[in-house]
């Protein structure tokens, strides 16, 4: 088996192991995690419906971009015109999984102030989002409520790559590729990319939460070209 890294290589040699499921939450608590992301679900298919058509988007831009959507039929980027945006490949069983709580938390931090998140579950790194839409959507839901909008699984690597992907390496080169699950990719407010962050920087870390404040902090026409020391 080839990687494209030895960052790829050292992933799976320490986390290719999957976790131990989460334990089960208690009835009162997927009611209540049910609940809220029935909620978001609704306002997110309200919100893309009305979001202009990404044929007419910048081309610079991610904007540009459509992903078909984990729980509504589409998840056009042109929805997020002038917002930070983290856009994270996911997956249910790997080692990085427990991430799903660190991005809910900056999501709930930062959306009030224009902030949000992208996942997309992808089955390219040893096979290790193989469920269904449904089962994805359940282990989303029940396990760390997440509320976040959602991609279709999608391929974000190899020839099949979205072409989002394709897109992104060609604005911040390799370091845009994932090389593992939860690769994370930040998108300033003018829909171009500021930074790519690997799979062991945690949602939550200094860095990450640095480079959202600057983005937040910018102007739609000026996202900051480089992060803060």
């Amino acid at each position: 088996m080839k990687f494209r890294s030895l960052a790829a290589l050292a992933a799976l040699v320490t986390f290719a192991a999957c976790n131990q499921p989460p334990e089960p939450p208690t009835a009162e608590v997927a009611e209540e995690r049910s609940a809220e992301v029935t909620a978001a679900v609704e306002a997110q298919r309200a919100r893309f419906e009305a979001a202009p058509p990404v044929s007419e988007a910048d081309r610079n831009t991610a904007y540009q971009f459509e992903f078909a959507g984990l729980w509504t039929d589409r998840l056009p980027m042109t929805a997020f015109e002038g917002e930070v945006v983290l856009v994270v490949n996911t997956a249910s069983r790997c080692g990085f999984t427990p991430q799903y709580e660190g991005l809910q938390a900056i999501y709930n931090e930062y959306q009030a102030r224009g902030f949000e998140i992208v996942g997309v579950p992808a089955n390219n790194f040893n096979g290790q989002e193989p469920g269904s839409a449904e089962e994805i959507q359940e282990f989303c839901t029940l396990n760390y409520g997440v509320t976040f909008p959602m991609a279709a699984k999608t391929d974000v690597i190899g020839e099949a790559r979205h072409p989002f992907y394709a897109w992104a390496e060609t604005q911040l080169g390799e370091s845009a590729v994932p090389g593992w699950n939860f690769h994370k990719l930040l998108i300033g407010r003018d829909g171009r990319l500021i930074a790519a962050f690997g799979s062991r920087s945690e949602p939550t870390s200094a860095e990450i939460r640095a480079a959202i404040e600057a983005a937040l902090a910018a102007p739609a026409s000026a996202t900051p070209t480089s992060l803060p020391q």
